[in-house]
């Protein structure tokens, strides 16, 4: 029962960060104007606070080993929910940018401190329903910008909601403190290294496990802040209709990991990682089709193909690096996915700028065949070193 209320308040904890990772790419089209600034301005205010993420990330470790996971968690949620707050009254694009730090901050320190708990102590299928709980929020997200456009014409106050979501979380969690406290001895039962960055690239596979993250990151980061964008410029969607089908990627997302979660009792985490990029392939294909509804449809398999592949990939990482590595391990792969959407959707939104956003499933198609070929690798070197 304790574990089952544990994971309960964690899948809770994953929503809120669902729900702010999906608001700027729903709601840019109709705030970049207000703050005369270019469509692909977006790509900046997303690199900050990505690189908040990545400092978080690869710091992790030794923040966790100093407070705890229930600890980190709570503060970094309230710390998001204040900046969200923040945001939604900003009247200038640098007071953005700033936000974006302490946005990015937060949410990469829930991040690494909760996918290394269940990677440790559950099995792959609850790291699955982890990952779709965050698709909740991301698909939630959207809707609530495409609601208030539509209602009251402000995305102010999608944000505003957003943020008194994430301080509704924040109450639970330290209403819930007991618990985390009663569940001590498990979270202290593996003794975590904390080795140089030297160290653990030196680790076989290491160096492969990274860029396949990177890659990973920037095809769903990139389809998630620049897809409206794209369904606007290229299929000449309205603002709002477009924020709402941005939503169906992040369904495809979160119906996929809710799925997933019941195939991986069947399937290894390589089987489940090698299907989800096959999916993601079709649905790059379906995206480039000329039919009105493609581009929709398109969205929702990439998001489906999407779903098992980054909880798959966190999932292997104690049996790829071993647990006492884990945790490490897991913050500097957290960060090179960071790193990806950090660099990559500006990159994206810069060249879109002068190429045109019809290069959108050209690109992410190229990263996707980098990414398969770092996976095999990965493997092969990895079977390889138990050999010996």
């Amino acid at each position: 029962m304790l574990t089952f209320l544990l994971l309960i308040l964690i899948y809770l904890s994953f929503i809120s960060l669902g729900l702010q990772d999906s608001l700027l790419g729903a709601a840019w089209p109709s705030m970049f104007s207000l703050f005369n600034v270019p469509l692909y301005y977006a790509g900046i205010i997303s690199m900050i606070g990505s690189a908040g993420t990545v400092i978080a990330s690869i710091f992790s470790v030794h923040i966790i080993r100093r407070f705890g996971t229930r600890i980190v968690v709570l503060v970094c949620i309230l710390l998001t929910a204040i900046s969200l707050i923040c945001f939604s009254y900003s009247s200038s694009f640098l007071f953005l940018c700033l936000l974006a730090v302490p946005l990015g901050l937060g949410g990469g320190s829930v991040d690494a401190a909760l996918n290394n708990y269940i990677a440790l102590h559950y099995k792959a299928r609850h790291m699955n329903w982890l990952h779709c709980f965050w698709g909740i929020g991301a698909s939630i997200g959207p809707l609530i910008v495409s609601s208030f456009l539509l209602y009251r014409d402000s995305w102010n106050l999608s944000y505003r909601t957003v943020g008194v979501i994430q301080f509704s979380i924040v109450l639970l969690l330290f209403l819930s403190f007991p618990l985390w406290g009663k569940n001590k001895k498990t979270e202290n039962a593996v003794q975590h290294k904390t080795t140089g960055f030297k160290q653990l690239f030196s680790i076989t596979g290491v160096k492969e496990v990274l860029l396949s993250f990177f890659c990973y990151c920037t095809i769903e980061a990139i389809t998630g802040l620049w897809g409206a964008s794209y369904l606007v410029s290229v299929k000449g969607t309205s603002p709002e209709t477009a924020a709402q089908w941005t939503s169906l990627y992040y369904i495809g997302i979160t119906s996929g990991r809710f799925i997933s979660g019941f195939i991986s009792i069947k399937l290894s985490n390589r089987q489940m990682i090698r299907l989800g990029q096959l999916i993601i392939g079709c649905g790059i294909i379906t995206f480039i089709l000329p039919f009105e509804t493609s581009a929709f449809i398109g969205l929702f398999m990439i998001g489906l193909g999407c779903a098992p592949v980054f909880p798959s990939l966190l999932h292997e990482t104690p049996r790829n690096f071993g647990k006492e590595y884990s945790q490490a391990i897991i913050g500097i792969q957290m960060g090179s996915a960071y790193i990806g959407t950090s660099i990559m959707p500006p990159l994206f939104g810069w060249l879109a700028s002068f190429m045109s956003f019809r290069i959108l499933p050209v690109f992410i198609g190229i990263v996707l065949i980098i990414k398969f070929i770092m996976v095999e690798i990965l493997n092969k070197k990895i079977d390889k070193a138990r050999l010996l």
